[in-house]
Parts: C-alpha cells; structure tokens; sequence
C-alpha cells in the first residue's frame, strides 16, 4: 500500500487524477482521534473514533444487501435521532461472525460508554454527561466471516477516547481517512462550504472503498460532518436524494457489500436559523454544496478500484427516463468486457452496442449516437461516416475516458462512473485477507 506523502504536504499537488488533496477545516462540537488496535499485525491506524460532546443529529443510509453486519444491525435499531459518536474498525467487517460478534459489538459500546463518560465528567465545565450505549454507532468494514477481535478493540477504547482532539487540521482528518481504508492505496476526504441564511456553513468528509463497489452503497463507508443546524429527519431526507446521483452511481465491480454506510452528523454550532421542513429554501445551497462533496468522495473511490489504472464516465442521455438511462449505463459500467477492453485501450465499440442490448430496454438502434469524449463513433444504426480507429486509439490511452451514448429518443439522462478491469484486480482479490 502507498500513500503519496508529498501530494498530502502540498495543497496544490495533485492527490489523483480527481485533483486536489483538499484543506479540510474544522467542525465545532466534533472531536477526532484514530489509534491501532494491531488489527493488522503490522501497527497502522485501524480504530477511528468521531465523537460530539454535545451531541449531533444525524442522517444514514445503508446496504441493501440481505446480509448485514453486527455494526448495521446495531445502528437500525438506535431509534434515536441525536447521538454522541461513531466508532469505526478496520480489518474486520463483522459480518457471519455469529453470537460471539454481537456479544462483542456489545461489549465494545459498554467500553467506549464508559470511557467517554469519564472524559465528559474531566471537562473544564465539570458537568458529567451519561454517555449510553444508545448513543453510539458503529461501523467495520474488513473480511466477511473471521471471529471479531473485540478484546484488541476493546482494550484500546481508552487511548483512543483519551487522544480525540477537537482542532482538526490536515493531519487529523488524513489519519481518520487512513484508519478506515482496507485495500485502498489512498485516504479519500473532501470538503465544500455554503450558507444558510446568513450563516457560513462547513461540510467535512471522508470515504472508504477500493472493491466490492456497485449501487445500493457498494462497499463502502462515508462520514460527512457539518457545523450546521439541521433536524435529523431533514438530514436523512437529503442524504438519500444525493446518495442517489453520487455515492449509488459507482460500480468498481457490481459486487454490493454487507456492511456499507453512509453517515452525515450535524452539530448545530453554526447556530443558523431554524429550518421548519425538507423543502425549506434555505437548504438549497446546503444540498448542492453536500452533493458536490459526495461526488467528489465517489469519484475518489472509482479513481482508486481495486487495480484500476482509467476512470470511466458512462453519459446516458435521449433516454425516455432516468431509470432506463441508468439501467442502460450500468449495463455499460458493469460489462467486464467493456472494463477489459478499455484497459487493454481497445476501441472496441461492439461491446458497447452489445452492453445497451443486454440491459433489455427497448431502444431504436438508428437513433443511437456513441461518442468517446469528442469521436463520434455511431450514427444511423451504423459506424459513424467521419470515424477514424487510429484517433480513437490515441484517445483510449487517457487515464479518464468518456463516453456518451445519445438514445435520441426522450429527455432522461444518467450518468454511471467506473474503473477499467485490470490483472492486478485478480491479483488483488486472489490474496485478500
């Protein structure tokens, strides 16, 4: 695994081909800390603690997948709208771990309770806040079916409570980001500002996600934190609307995991004015600004599949409505025929056509145009007359590629991102433990 150092020290350098290594600001009323529970045997950051001392409404979305894990099913069942931390493993995903990995979880939010409640009654206000088991969440993310190391876990809950710092720098924000990754070969953060009202508002991030990406959350974790003061059922509302056209528009490799999970917490220390419902005009620069980050945080994760050398833009447009356009552009995306040629910088349009027919809609083959980025490839059901192999060629060998498939037949339009299929994805998956 490689970090790149000297993208991360200078802010104009280049994090990827996504762009740049972003200046995250702090969040007030969020304190952070990550430590190693030696999880991996090597001592790199695998424990990752969020906390709000004074609490924060929240917002989740999760996998939809039919098997979940221990840290899933705990947070489904915390009715509460208004929670104290999140806690987050690596290594481990805790997922077919049986009783022993409820018992576990269980035991881990006992600790870390505990502990954050003695931090509370140490505070300069020396008001002692209960913290309850309620109040936290959790999240793993890992290999699927080993025995849950909760003792390593669980002996390490008081460094990491007793190392939260509440001023997050650069540093800070690239530790957390670094103790969620599993196969990624780099932290994933963003961060985006607006207004609300008349009030500044600060929306910071971070991802996790390298395979085992598709829809329905793919494998993948997001933390988004924001100072702003927004009711949690309006928060959830949002988040599902963004998640749709960000976060659910990326596949790696069609594979949708157990224990995916997108988390937004509010803190309400930028005291805006008071938002009375979802649809209030004070929140439209808010979700355009929380989109512009998820986004970004999905790109990153595509940028960074597991092997992957291109990222690929798959424009469906001239649908007869958004989901045939994305049904058509996840056909695409999800073809490993077509992630195989453009690894191989194969113009290969065939098996384009051939990914639009599988998806089954019903589409008038001479009305479909296939551009990759500036070449027309097809018109009138046929090569395009103006085509020319040797450009495309040159242009297959971009590490971004675009394509654009024009249905000409409605207004609907999605847009699906992915990653080339290269041998180091075997390789990868073949060793993963």
């Amino acid at each position: 695994m490689t970090i790149n150092l000297k993208n991360l020290l200078n802010p104009k350098g280049k994090q990827s081909k996504m762009g740049e290594f972003q200046e995250l600001k702090s969040i007030d009323g969020l304190q952070i800390s990550a430590v190693s529970a030696d999880l991996y045997g090597d001592g790199r950051d695998d424990l990752t603690l969020f906390f709000f001392d004074e609490g924060a409404n929240f917002g989740a979305v999760y996998t939809n997948s039919k098997i979940t894990s221990h840290t899933i099913n705990w947070n489904l069942k915390i009715k509460r709208h208004f929670v104290k931390g999140i806690m987050i493993n690596t290594k481990n995903a805790n997922t077919f771990t049986g009783e022993k990995g409820a018992h576990g979880l269980k035991e881990i939010a006992q600790t870390l309770a505990k502990s954050l409640t003695l931090k509370s009654s140490q505070s300069p206000k020396g008001v002692k806040e209960v913290v309850k088991i309620t109040d936290l969440l959790f999240a793993s993310t890992g290999v699927i079916g080993e025995d849950f190391p909760y003792l390593k876990i669980k002996n390490r809950i008081p460094e990491l409570v007793k190392k939260l710092r509440q001023e997050q720098n650069k540093f800070v924000w690239f530790k957390a980001a670094g103790a969620i990754m599993t196969t990624d070969t780099r932290p994933k953060v963003a961060y985006e500002e607006c207004k609300i009202g008349n009030k500044l508002i600060k929306i910071s991030g971070i991802a996790k996600g390298s395979g085992m990406i598709a829809p329905n959350m793919a494998t993948m974790l997001s933390f988004i934190f924001t100072d702003a003061n927004i009711p949690s059922v309006f928060l959830k509302s949002i988040l599902k609307k963004v998640v749709t056209t960000t976060f659910n528009s990326i596949t790696v490799d069609s594979d949708t995991s157990t224990n995916d999970m997108v988390g937004i917490f509010a803190t309400g220390k930028a005291k805006n004015s008071k938002i009375y419902n979802v649809l209030d005009p004070k929140l439209i620069d808010f979700e355009k600004a929380l989109h512009r980050l998820c986004l970004n945080l999905a790109k990153q994760i595509v940028v960074d599949g597991e092997g992957a050398k291109k990222f690929i833009s798959v424009n469906v447009i001239g649908a007869r409505s958004m989901n045939m356009a994305k049904n058509i552009a996840f056909s695409i995306a999800n073809s490993p025929l077509v992630k195989t040629a453009i690894a191989g910088g194969d113009s290969n349009f065939g098996r384009i056509i051939m990914a639009i027919g599988k998806s089954g809609e019903p589409v008038q083959i001479s009305k479909i145009k296939i551009k990759f980025g500036d070449y027309l490839i097809t018109e009138h059901g046929k090569v395009a007359k103006d085509y020319n192999e040797k450009d495309l060629k040159e242009y297959m060998k971009w590490d971004s590629i675009n394509m654009e498939i024009n249905l000409g037949i409605g207004n609907g339009s999605y847009t699906a991102y992915t990653c080339d299929f290269t041998h180091d994805y075997i390789s990868i998956n073949a060793e993963y433990n």
